[in-house]
C-alpha cells in the first residue's frame, strides 16, 4: 500500500511540474536570442509591408500546410545560399511548428547579416489557434496543419492535427 502511494505521489508530483499551458510551454524553449514577434502582428506587415516569411520546417509540414506566401527552407540541411538572393535589410520572419526550430535558423541568419529577423511566438501552431489561415500545397485555404509529432499536437487547439 505503502509503494501505491509513493507512486501516486510521484505522478502527482511531475503532472504539477510541467508546463501547463502553451504559454509556458513556449517559454521553456526559446532561448530570446532572435526578436518574437506576435501572430497578429505579422498579420499587420503582410497587410502594410509584405515581410519575407519563411517557413523553416520538412517539406512534409509545409506541404501539410503554410502561411500563404510563406518560402520553404528546410530546417534540417539549412544552407547560407538558401537565403543568399534575400536582401540583408529585408524584414524576414521565420517560423516552424512552434519557434523553437525557426529560433535557431533565426540565430543563423543575424550571423549571415540579416538586420531584421523575427520569430514567429509560438509558431504555425499559434498562428492556427489566432484563427489564422494557412493554405496547403495546392494553396488552398485547409484546416489541417503537420504537429511534428504526437506529443506536440496537444498545443494545437484548432484545426486537424496532422503528424504521420
Amino acid at each position: 500500500m505503502k509503494s501505491i502511494f509513493s507512486a501516486f505521489c510521484w505522478g502527482l508530483l511531475v503532472l504539477s511540474c510541467g508546463p501547463k499551458t502553451f504559454d509556458e510551454q513556449m517559454q521553456t524553449l526559446y532561448s530570446h536570442s532572435v526578436p518574437l514577434i506576435h501572430a497578429s502582428q505579422v498579420q499587420k506587415q503582410i497587410n502594410s509591408t509584405n515581410p519575407i516569411i519563411l517557413d523553416i520546417r520538412s517539406q512534409a509540414e509545409y506541404e501539410v500546410s503554410h502561411i500563404k506566401g510563406s518560402q520553404f527552407i528546410d530546417y534540417e540541411c539549412f544552407r547560407a545560399s538558401d537565403v543568399a538572393h534575400l536582401p540583408k535589410d529585408s524584414e524576414i520572419i521565420v517560423y516552424c511548428a512552434v519557434g523553437y526550430r525557426s529560433e535557431k535558423i533565426g540565430e543563423k541568419l543575424i550571423s549571415l547579416g540579416f538586420d531584421h529577423v523575427s520569430n514567429l511566438y509560438g509558431g504555425i501552431f499559434d498562428w492556427k489557434n489566432q484563427d489564422y489561415v494557412v493554405v496547403n500545397h495546392l494553396n488552398l485555404p485547409t484546416d489541417s496543419v503537420h504537429t511534428y509529432n504526437k506529443d506536440w499536437a496537444k498545443w494545437l487547439y484548432k484545426g486537424i492535427k496532422v503528424y504521420e
